[in-house]
């Protein structure tokens, strides 16, 4: 229930101790939604229409207001230009063999979006086939997913515009590098599987209404089959739809062409699973799992025998098979059996199957022979992350990328018959990785789980206290945080600063049990692992509660606004990203109500609304109390999690902080959750980041003389 409308405003608010801040005035409306017998306003709900005249009025005065405070800050422009220096060093991607050539992406530095090259031969000159800086001016139209017939003459790609998860599908002639037909519009959440060169299977719901693409709610997902040649309204609709509905709806098809697996699920965790024998005339789909308990895909075939990741009856998952012409659950037999560290992926290239697990979020990989018996472990060259391990049956070669916290994204090629690796692109960073150290240590959190977290920094550290510290984490959506490259952080580092990244419960690293250890009525166990990670790099003596920032995006974001009005006085800078601020309005825009498995719905019980409502970021904004310095950032094109969520709470925050720390919000133009987002624009958004943190904490960049150059 809604009461009436009545318009007030909120008093601009004079803030900070060390510039004079005059938010804008945000208008409030006496807005109270009922929750079973409680009332709940919400004063700022027009700030929801984000494509209205009065919003993006108040978007425009907020950017006035973080741009005016940022541009004070006497190093900001250092840091940016700091930041670009190191970023412009040439960065590759995985190769994958389609056809008779090798393709790979790969920036030359400074690129807005990485160009897609083609190779003949794996000694030969690259020549670009595709660059998607071309596609605008500004590179904010991306190049958001690529898909090759498996003869490698046709690839289908998609392109995304300013960041939105919309995407529009073009057909390229590999050859003459010519468009083969007109385009598709309106795709959302898919993948393209190619039915040999005839066409390809794609998904997507109905387009919004004119005006709300970017924040109605999306519902019944839905499975075409586009025939190349043919109008896209007269695509077969295969599954999902009103008479299938579900939210979201994938499809694959296998190496020979044979099947076409059909995965369908209510919300991100748990899927049933169809198949449909694409080499008879007119075969039925048939149902493979009934339920939404568990995750499965089928990920190979040999023959009509299937090969299956799954977590059924066994949390870290393991591979069974089955057979097609019987593929129902009850007849799937263990090939791998489920192991005390997590399967977290598995793929087929050469004759051999190639198991990826983790073992305290770090990546081991083994090669095994169809029958699931281990060959050798991939030796790697420290702990880290490695992925790819991509190709096809007759291959002898296939690649990997291995990553980690001072270790740039470096591409091998491996040799299948005599498991050597050699590199086949390095990049060149300036930066001696020597100088650093990475550790990882386990504490414990609130209720005595033992978490583990990543803490990096340079050789010889002194534990007295005083390091500016940059924490990071997740908590989320069966999701893993295992060590990485960052340009970001290694300025960070250069400059003495501690980056740590807990894994706490909710992500994927220990499983599903793990996961659902941070899911609906156990999601304050997330936030409690992430404030007792800031309480031992404290107690430790790596930092302190001045010296300490909070960082997150997406459901971090959320990590970050629950920590923050839980604990204010944990941190110094709160750094919240394109997060879920708003815990009882979430499912009612895009496909927010698919996140029901991890968060829970408020209005579908008294219990799961108090739960919610106990810890919702925006629900929890006291007034009076004296929050960290926090920066919002979001974007306007948003539709994953929209811009709302963080418009709401930074007004929010602004009117009801009690302290002088300053609360501000940049809202990029032109980009959305974070995917596609040109170089330039992830430079800059770094670098305000950085000169924010810094400049609350009282600290200044190694080599920048703060009084010289006042």
């Amino acid at each position: 229930m809604v009461s009436a409308l009545l318009f007030a405003c909120n008093s601009p608010k004079e803030s900070n101790h060390t510039m004079n801040i005059q938010y804008p005035t945000t208008k409030k409306v006496a807005l109270v939604d009922t929750f079973f017998t409680t009332e709940v306003p919400d004063p700022y709900r027009w700030l929801e229409d984000d494509r209205s005249a009065e919003t993006e009025a108040w978007v425009a005065d907020e950017n006035k207001v973080t741009e005016a405070y940022l541009s004070n800050i006497p190093f900001r422009e250092d840091i940016k230009k700091d930041l670009t220096d190191l970023w412009n060093y040439e960065k590759y991607g995985t190769p994958m063999k389609k056809g008779d050539h090798y393709f790979f992406f790969k920036n030359n530095g400074l690129q807005n979006q990485s160009v897609l090259y083609k190779l003949d031969k794996l000694d030969s000159e690259p020549e670009v086939f595709l660059d998607p800086n071309k596609f605008s001016e500004d590179g904010t139209v991306a190049l958001a997913n690529i898909s090759f017939t498996h003869d490698g003459s046709l690839m289908g790609y998609m392109i995304s515009e300013s960041g939105s998860d919309w995407r529009k599908v073009l057909v390229m002639d590999v050859a003459s590098q010519q468009l083969v037909e007109d385009t598709l519009r309106d795709v959302k959440f898919s993948g393209l599987a190619w039915k040999g060169n005839e066409g390809f299977f794609y998904s997507s719901y109905e387009k919004s209404a004119e005006g709300s693409e970017l924040s109605a709610i999306n519902m019944n997902h839905k499975l075409y089959y586009h025939k190349l040649g043919t109008p896209q309204q007269d695509d077969q609709l295969i599954f999902g739809g009103d008479t299938q509905p579900r939210r979201y709806v994938g499809a694959s098809v296998t190496e020979d062409g044979r099947y076409l697996s059909i995965s369908a699920a209510m919300s991100t965790s748990g899927n049933e699973l169809y198949l449909k024998d694409l080499g008879k005339a007119d075969s039925k789909i048939v149902q493979m799992v009934d339920n939404f308990e568990q995750n499965h895909q089928v990920i190979h075939n040999e023959g009509s025998e299937l090969y299956i990741l799954t977590d059924f009856e066994a949390p870290n998952q393991r591979i069974a098979t089955v057979d097609a012409d019987k593929p129902q659950l009850e007849n799937w037999q263990t090939l791998v059996d489920e192991q005390k560290n997590v399967l977290s992926n598995a793929s087929f290239v050469g004759g051999n199957m190639f198991l990826e697990y983790l073992q305290d979020a770090a990546t081991h990989i083994y090669q095994c022979d169809l029958q699931g018996k281990q060959e050798k472990e991939i030796e790697l060259p420290a702990l880290g992350s490695a992925g790819g391990f991509e190709g096809n049956k007759e291959d002898k070669l296939t690649f990997y990328a291995f990553t980690s916290f001072t270790y740039p994204t470096t591409i091998y090629a491996y040799n299948i018959e005599t498991g050597e690796s050699t590199v086949f692109r390095e990049p060149k960073v300036s930066f001696n990785p020597e100088d650093y150290e990475t550790k990882q240590v386990f504490y414990n959190s609130k209720d005595g789980t033992r978490i583990p977290m990543f803490i990096v920094h340079r050789k010889g550290l002194a534990l007295d206290g005083t390091h500016p510290t940059y924490m990071y984490a997740y908590g989320g959506f069966n999701i893993s945080l295992t060590p990485a490259f960052s340009v970001t952080n290694l300025y960070w580092l250069s400059n003495g600063g501690v980056y740590a990244m807990p894994n706490l419960r909710g992500g994927g690293e220990y499983g599903e049990a793990w996961h659902q250890a941070g899911t609906q009525m156990h999601k304050q166990n997330v936030f409690d692992d992430f404030i007792a990670a800031g309480e031992y790099l404290q107690h430790e003596g790596y930092t302190s509660k001045e010296k300490l920032a909070i960082a997150g995006g997406s459901n971090g974001g959320l990590l970050v606004g629950a920590t923050m009005t839980q604990r204010p006085d944990l941190c110094q800078v709160a750094l919240p990203a394109v997060g879920v601020m708003d815990m009882l309005r979430y499912h009612q825009f895009t496909a927010g109500a698919g996140w029901a498995y991890d968060y829970g719905i408020a209005d579908s019980s008294k219990a799961m609304f108090d739960y919610l409502y106990s810890y919702s970021p925006l629900h929890n904004i006291k007034e009076g109390v004296n929050y960290p310095a926090t920066l919002v950032t979001t974007a306007d094109h948003d539709d994953r999690v929209v811009p709302a969520h963080s418009f709401k709470f930074a007004a929010t925050l602004q009117e009801k902080n009690g302290g002088e720390n300053p609360v501000l919000i940049r809202i990029e133009t032109k980009a959305g959750h974070g995917a596609g987002k040109p170089t330039s624009k992830q430079i800059e958004e770094a670098a305000d980041k950085f000169a924010f943190t810094y400049y609350n904490m009282n600290e200044t960049p190694e080599g920048y003389d703060h009084q010289e150059r006042r």
